[in-house]
């Protein structure tokens, strides 16, 4: 398994290794060893989530207010998804930059976001399965989007994929209206929140 970063600072892809014979073959998705080496804390997990969707599905891009934000790990075990990471936090020296990296269950590879990213994948097949832990449960108070069409964001989503959005992320605001509706977590919060962690500490919220 290898990690490297991102063009999104605090997140990162994990080249996955697979062992496979004539029965089938075998994958170790999840490291935490692994992944606490690369980010300095260990992935608090709260729940895992699964999702199945046809050809042209969007889902995203989401967030979570910070603290405490809700970190992801993401895999595509059927299928292949397009997945991009999205910096909303304000104050970020990459503010609104966005990475994308290519899930296909053929070549397993992971991506993971630290709490306050934004995250969105697009279903390039009909389904395409994405399994992702996350560090919080669903807490729908605290959890926020912008749009994933967001000509600023300028996001690179293939022009030969008929995009379905759901009712909710339609409606998202620009990454410019979420900052001026206030509804963006700031570097500052992320930043102590990732210090508590790596310090060992339980982030309040």
């Amino acid at each position: 398994m290898e990690i490297r970063e991102l063009a999104v600072p605090d997140s990162y892809v994990l080249d996955l290794v697979p062992h496979g014979d004539d029965r089938g073959r075998f994958t170790e998705w999840y490291r935490a060893d692994v992944l606490a080496a690369a980010t300095g804390w260990a992935l608090p997990l709260a729940q895992a989530n699964h999702s199945v969707s046809a050809r042209g599905v969007l889902r995203g891009v989401h967030f979570a207010l910070v603290p405490p934000g809700q970190a992801k790990y993401v895999y595509c075990p059927a299928g292949r998804v397009l997945d991009v990471v999205v910096d909303v936090r304000v104050g970020s020296p990459t503010f609104g930059v966005s990475d994308s990296v290519l899930l296909d269950a053929a070549e397993p590879r992971a991506v993971f976001l630290a709490e306050g990213l934004g995250h969105a994948f697009l279903a390039l097949e009909d389904g395409s399965s994405v399994t992702y832990l996350v560090s919080t449960g669903y807490s729908p108070g605290r959890e926020f989007g912008v749009s994933p069409l967001d000509p600023e964001l300028d996001l690179p989503w293939p022009a030969d994929v008929e995009v379905r959005l759901s009712d909710k992320d339609r409606a998202a605001p620009t990454l410019a209206e979420a900052r001026a509706q206030g509804t963006l977590p700031t570097m500052e919060q992320c930043t102590a929140h990732y210090a508590q962690l790596r310090a060992g500490g339980q982030a309040g919220g």
